[in-house]
């Protein structure tokens, strides 16, 4: 007998669809903007962002205060509105794509002794799972590596609107980085297919999200990460590499590095010890830069049980 899937209602649809308008519309206009200009309008649509969401602004001074107690009021303040200048900012640079692929070189400065990191791990010749976060510019990461020319795939989550989802494939795809979109059929091999040739499989682990998880320390609190990083490392024999793509000035540097974690018996434990490491490093580049990364997102919702 045939499953029907249960649609949405139409107010929900008609959301979407307006959205997705407004989406494809505010890209339009953005993609065609000098890299200076864009730069210049994301940093007042942040700006405007946190005068106005505030929900979201609440919820970034609440995750600031949980994991800068010594802070004051006032320099959490400041850092929750550079946070969102930010974000608007490395918003509209990745949305002036035909600037942003003729000056990606001069943009994203890519040292030789990091990407000598990536090279060497590479030529193990069983992949490499590459973990980030929500850090600085975590597209322009992915699109900087792969306009090198080094095979590499991501792991993301679908928009609840299949249209943004192809949108956001399309342009990952013009950069040179495939997507394997979590919970579709399929996805676990093509993962495993990946690292098997030997490529560059991205995850970002830094969200609190309805997948495996492990509890880690993030900021003195255990916060449920994704464990598939660890899991994948661990079961096929990748090299584990983290990396980073941070702002500087008006442009961005990128550096890599190596996670080694010797396999012991107990794979349930160097899950753990793989996944706080990793969790470890993430937090320390957030702490180089804190206005950098997503305090809006609620890190510590889940809690370990008693």
């Amino acid at each position: 007998m045939e499953t029907l899937v249960e649609r949405p209602p139409l107010a929900k649809r008609l959301k979407r669809f307006l959205r997705y308008l407004l989406v494809r519309g505010v890209l339009g206009f953005v993609s065609a903007l000098p890299l200076g200009f864009a730069r210049w309008l994301g940093a007042g649509f942040g700006r405007f962002a946190f005068a106005v969401a505030g929900g979201e602004r609440r919820k970034a001074l609440k995750s600031l205060t949980r994991a800068f107690p010594e802070k004051s009021d006032a320099e959490r303040q400041a850092l929750a509105r550079a946070s969102f200048r930010h974000l608007g900012m490395a918003a509209f640079e990745v949305g002036a794509t035909t600037s942003l692929d003729a000056n990606l070189e001069q943009l994203v400065r890519w040292e030789a002794a990091d990407r000598a990191v990536l090279e060497a791990a590479l030529a193990r010749g069983k992949g490499v799972v590459f973990v980030s976060g929500h850090v600085g510019n975590w597209e322009l990461l992915a699109r900087r590596i792969a306009r090198a020319g080094y095979p590499s795939q991501s792991i993301a989550k679908e928009t609840t609107d299949p249209r943004l989802t192809a949108l956001v494939e399309r342009f990952r795809a013009q950069g040179g980085v495939r997507s394997i979109w979590r919970g579709q059929d399929g996805a676990a091999r093509a993962m495993l297919r990946a690292l098997k040739a030997g490529e560059i499989l991205g995850l970002l682990i830094d969200q609190d999200t309805r997948v495996q998880s492990l509890f880690v320390p993030f900021f003195g609190e255990l916060a449920a990460t994704p464990r598939a990083a660890a899991d994948l490392a661990l079961r096929t024999g990748a090299a584990v590499m983290v990396g980073f793509c941070q702002r500087e000035g008006d442009g961005y540097h990128l550096w890599t590095e190596e996670v080694a974690w010797p396999a012991g018996p107990d794979r349930e434990a160097d899950a753990l010890g793989l996944t706080a490491a990793l969790s470890a490093r993430i937090e320390a580049a957030i702490r180089r830069a804190p206005e950098q990364w997503v305090w809006m997102h609620q890190r510590w919702k889940t809690r370990p049980p008693a």
